[in-house]
């Protein structure tokens, strides 16, 4: 009996403070599981969402940080409960297959390129697509991610576009693992990649004068990186949580997460805009 009115008395706390307490029957954290990408993760914004949704929502917000295509992958066979991606096309047919609902764009940044700082295939400027035209056409070094990820996907789109069809060679290499690791691997190789600007703060940060890269194209419209949430279809996935899902999702639009994303930085420089990406 006074384990109940212990629950009753926190329900009732949670609600008059506006906080969703969302306790297992043994007074735990509620588990709340997120497919999310390594960009998210490696610029530590993923903690502060963790410890905010353990502090103030009781959730338990557990969390595997991969490529875009492997997080859609996973949400599909019903191995989390959220999404946090940044890939809409894939996205859209995610949500079109009837696999994930209530998808909306909630920040963004852009993607760069990045090469060496003395530019051997000539690429700076504002326009991506003669940048990697000109990368592939004098063989230059360039590192893909090659692993589905948000920022392969857009590498891929922009070759199609550009009808080139890069095999694994001396001048096109796949790193197969995150922005931190294929970026670095760019510096180690002399090599041109495509980053996202949170990922590329993030590793200019930690290399200090040491980096030998430099970013060469940004500012093309085409290089805009879109982050969105969705949640998981329960009626496919049956075991997760639509309550839950739903205080993620809201969290997204309140006050305080547009404080906590426009206030993410890495020694000063601003890594995500809240908000959907402008048109």
């Amino acid at each position: 009996m006074k384990t109940i009115n212990i629950f009753l008395i926190l329900s009732a706390l949670g609600m008059l403070f506006g906080v969703a307490t969302c306790l297992a029957g043994d007074g735990q954290l509620k588990p709340l599981m997120l497919a999310t990408t390594t960009s998210t993760a490696e610029t530590g914004l993923l903690d502060k969402i963790v410890d905010v949704f353990a502090k103030e929502k009781g959730i338990e917000l557990k969390y595997v940080a991969v490529g875009t295509g492997k997080a859609l992958e996973i949400a599909k066979n019903c191995d989390a409960d959220v999404v946090l991606v940044h890939a809409p096309d894939a996205e859209k047919a995610f949500v079109a297959a009837g696999n994930g609902l209530d998808r909306k764009e909630v920040m963004y940044n852009d993607f760069v390129l990045v090469g060496p700082k003395a530019d051997p295939a000539k690429t700076t400027g504002k326009d991506i697509r003669a940048a990697l035209t000109r990368i592939h056409g004098d063989k230059a070094l360039f590192i893909s991610r090659g692993d589905n990820s948000g920022t392969h996907m857009l590498e891929k789109k922009l070759l199609k576009e550009l009808k080139i069809e890069p095999a694994v060679s001396e001048s096109y290499l796949e790193s197969g693992q995150g922005m931190s690791a294929t970026v670095l691997m760019a510096a180690e190789k002399g090599g041109y990649t495509l980053c996202d600007r949170a990922s590329w703060k993030f590793f200019s940060a930690n290399q200090g004068d040491k980096n030998p890269l430099a970013i060469l194209v940004e500012g093309d419209p085409a290089l805009l990186n879109r982050y969105s949430v969705m949640r998981v279809n329960p009626e496919k996935c049956t075991k997760t949580d639509p309550a839950l899902a739903k205080v993620f999702l809201d969290w997204w639009f309140t006050p305080q997460a547009k404080e906590m994303i426009n206030g993410h930085t890495k020694n000063g420089s601003t890594l995500y805009v809240y908000g959907p990406a402008p048109q």
